[in-house]
C-alpha cells in the first residue's frame, strides 16, 4: 500500500474512533463480564520488553500475517463501523479504576493483529479474543464462525463513566489523544521512517501492547509497545494522563536492523487542506480546512519560530537545523468558528500536539513534510525530528519526551505570536500595476506589543532569499487585541518558479518583539502572472 492510500484509509477510519456508544452497549450490568485469557502469567517490565526488542532486532524481520477469514474481510465501511465492543467486557469493568480499555476489531485496513497483554503486580498474561465481547450490529459476523485467535486490531482508552475516548492506538504505529475539549484532530506516530523521500515510505508496526491495571486512585494509565519493521524494532513506555492537556510521558528504546536513511523521532501527523494563506484547493463552501495551520519550534538556542502550513502544488520538504531542540509541534492556533464554518467534524477544537524532549537530543533537524492533497481525508503534513547521524544496525538508540495534546501549546513563547498569515496579489490600489508581486500579511498578538507605548516605533525585520521585497510596515491593529498586522509585497526574479525563503520578525528599540516568522512561496510562472 502507497503511502497517500494508507494515510488516507488511516485517517478516515481513526476519524469514527470517537462515536458515542448506544445506550444499551454502555449500560453494563453490576458483575461486569471477565477477558478470557491466554496462557499462564509471566514476569514483565520495561527492561525486559527492551531485551525482547533487542533480541527480536537480531533476527530477520517476520512478514506480518494479513489474511483474514473471510467473513471479516469482506466487510464493506458501514458493516465495518456497525461493531461495537461491549461495555461489560471492557478491561477493568469490574474493578474500581478509574480508567477503561476498549477493544478494536480486525477488519476493513486494519488486517494485522496486535497481542494485548493485562500487566497487574509485575505479571503479564495476554488477553483472549473473544466474540462474546462484541455486538456485531450490521456486519454480517454474528454467525460466522470466529478462530478463536483473532485478535484485535488496537485499543482505546475512556474515563470509569463514559465511552467518549481520551486517547487511542489503532493502525501501524499511529495513536491519536484529546484534550479538555474531547474532539480528535491529528495523529502522532510510534516513529516515521524515510518519510518524503523519492521511495515508499516504511510504515513500523506496533505489534504488541500491555496495558497496566492502574490504581484505584490513579488517574493515569501506563501503556508497554511493542514495535517492528523491516529496519528497526523498538520498545516504548507510554504514561497516561487525561486532562487539559493530556500528557503522554514516552521513553522508546530503537535496535535498528539496517542503516536508517530518515529516521523520524516523535513524529506528528496533519492534515491542511486551505487557509487564509493558501487557497489552492479552495473550491469548498467553507472557509478553511485544517488539523493544524502551523509548525511551533522552540530551539537549543531559544529562538522561538512560526512556520504557516500549506498545501503545496508538488511535495515540499524543510529541514530546520538544530542541536538539543527544547521542543516543536504542529498547533491549531486559529480557533475561531467563524473561519471554518464547520459544525460537523468542528474544526476550531482540534487538538495542538507539542512535543517536549525530556534529555538532550543532541544534533540534529526538525523536519517538515508538506504534501498536495485534493480533500481533507488525507494527512498531508508531516514533522518530527531527525537526529544528524544516521542509526546503524546494532545500536541502541534512547529517546524520552513528552506529548500535550490540548486547545493550545503547553510551552508558549514569551514573545508575540502571529495569529494569521494572509496572501493575495500586491500592489498600490488605485494605482496601475507595471510589474507582479504578491502581498503578504502578518498579524502578531502578546504582551509585548499590547505593553507598548502608543508612539511606539515598531520596525518589520524582514530578509528574502530571491527577489526583493518592498512597501514594508507594521502597524497596531485595536482589532486583534492591540496586536501589530506587519506587511509587506515581494517581486520575484522575471524568470523561474523556485520557493523563495522569507523571514521576519517585528522589533522595538533594537529588541525582538515576536517570534521569528518563517514562510516559503513559491512564485507563479511568467505566463501565469499575466492573469494578475
Amino acid at each position: 500500500m502507497d503511502r497517500r492510500l494508507f494515510l488516507k484509509n488511516a485517517s478516515v477510519a481513526l476519524a469514527s474512533l470517537s462515536l458515542p456508544l448506544p445506550a444499551a452497549l454502555l449500560s453494563k450490568p453490576a458483575d461486569a463480564a471477565d477477558l478470557r485469557r491466554l496462557g499462564q502469567a509471566q514476569a514483565f517490565d520495561y527492561a525486559s520488553l527492551k531485551g525482547q526488542a533487542r533480541a527480536l532486532a537480531g533476527a530477520a524481520y517476520p512478514p506480518r500475517n494479513t489474511r483474514l477469514p473471510e467473513a471479516v474481510a469482506r466487510m464493506n465501511w458501514n458493516q465495518y463501523q456497525s461493531i461495537r465492543y461491549r461495555a461489560d467486557h471492557a478491561l477493568w469493568a469490574g474493578d474500581d479504576t478509574r480508567i477503561r480499555a476498549w477493544f478494536f476489531h480486525l477488519g476493513m485496513y486494519f488486517k494485522s493483529s496486535v497481542r494485548i497483554y493485562e500487566l497487574n503486580n509485575g505479571m503479564a498474561q495476554e488477553l483472549a479474543y473473544d466474540p462474546a465481547a462484541f455486538d456485531y450490529g450490521n456486519s454480517g459476523l454474528r454467525n460466522a464462525r470466529m478462530p478463536q485467535d483473532l485478535g484485535f486490531a488496537g485499543f482505546r482508552l475512556t474515563p470509569r463513566h463514559s465511552d467518549r475516548d481520551f486517547a487511542a492506538f489503532l493502525g501501524a504505529s499511529y495513536f491519536r489523544a484529546v484534550g479538555g475539549e474531547g474532539q480528535f484532530g491529528l495523529s502522532a506516530r510510534g516513529l516515521a521512517i524515510d518519510t518524503g523521500m523519492n521511495r515508499a515510505e516504511e510504515f513500523p508496526d506496533f505489534v504488541a501492547f500491555w496495558l497496566e491495571r492502574p490504581s484505584p486512585a490513579s488517574e493515569t494509565v501506563v501503556v508497554y509497545a511493542l514495535l517492528d519493521s523491516p529496519s528497526t524494532t523498538g520498545a516504548y513506555r507510554f504514561v497516561i494522563t487525561p486532562g487539559e492537556p493530556l500528557l503522554m510521558d514516552i521513553d522508546c528504546a530503537l535496535y535498528p536492523r539496517t542503516q536508517i536513511e530518515r529516521l523520524g523521532i516523535a513524529p506528528c501527523t496533519s492534515m491542511y487542506q486551505v487557509g487564509e494563506n493558501d487557497r489552492r484547493m479552495g473550491w469548498d463552501w467553507r472557509p478553511e480546512i485544517h488539523d493544524s495551520d502551523g509548525l511551533s519550534m522552540y530551539t537549543g538556542s531559544g529562538e522561538w519560530i512560526w512556520r504557516p502550513l500549506g498545501n503545496p502544488e508538488h511535495l515540499r520538504f524543510n529541514m530546520f537545523v538544530d542541536d538539543g531542540p527544547r521542543g516543536f509541534g504542529l498547533l491549531q492556533r486559529d480557533r475561531n468558528f467563524d473561519h471554518y464554518q464547520d459544525d460537523g467534524v468542528f474544526y476550531d477544537r482540534r487538538p495542538c500536539l507539542w512535543v517536549e524532549p525530556k534529555h538532550g537530543w543532541g544534533r540534529g533537524s526538525v523536519q517538515l513534510v508538506e504534501i498536495p492533497t485534493v480533500d481533507e481525508t488525507f494527512d498531508n503534513i508531516v514533522a518530527f525530528w531527525n537526529p544528524a547521524e544516521k542509526p546503524q544496525a546494532g545500536q541502541e538508540l534512547l529517546y524520552g519526551y513528552r506529548l500535550y495534546w490540548g486547545s493550545r501549546a503547553a510551552v508558549r513563547p514569551p514573545l508575540a505570536e502571529c495569529v494569521a498569515t494572509r496572501t493575495g496579489l500586491g500592489g498600490v490600489i488605485g494605482k496601475k500595476r507595471e510589474y507582479f508581486s504578491w502581498r503578504f500579511a502578518v498579524d502578531f498578538v502578546g504582551e509585548t506589543l499590547q505593553s507598548l507605548p502608543r508612539d511606539a516605533k515598531v520596525e518589520p525585520v524582514l530578509e528574502v532569499a530571491r527577489g526583493r521585497a518592498e512597501i514594508a510596515s507594521a502597524w497596531r491593529l485595536h482589532e486583534i487585541d492591540g496586536g501589530y498586522r506587519a506587511m509587506f509585497d515581494i517581486v520575484p526574479p522575471e524568470t523561474g518558479t523556485d520557493q523563495i525563503d522569507i523571514r521576519l520578525f517585528l522589533r522595538h528599540d533594537g529588541q525582538a518583539l515576536t517570534e521569528t516568522w518563517l514562510y516559503q512561496w513559491n512564485p507563479p510562472t511568467p505566463q501565469d502572472r499575466r492573469l494578475y
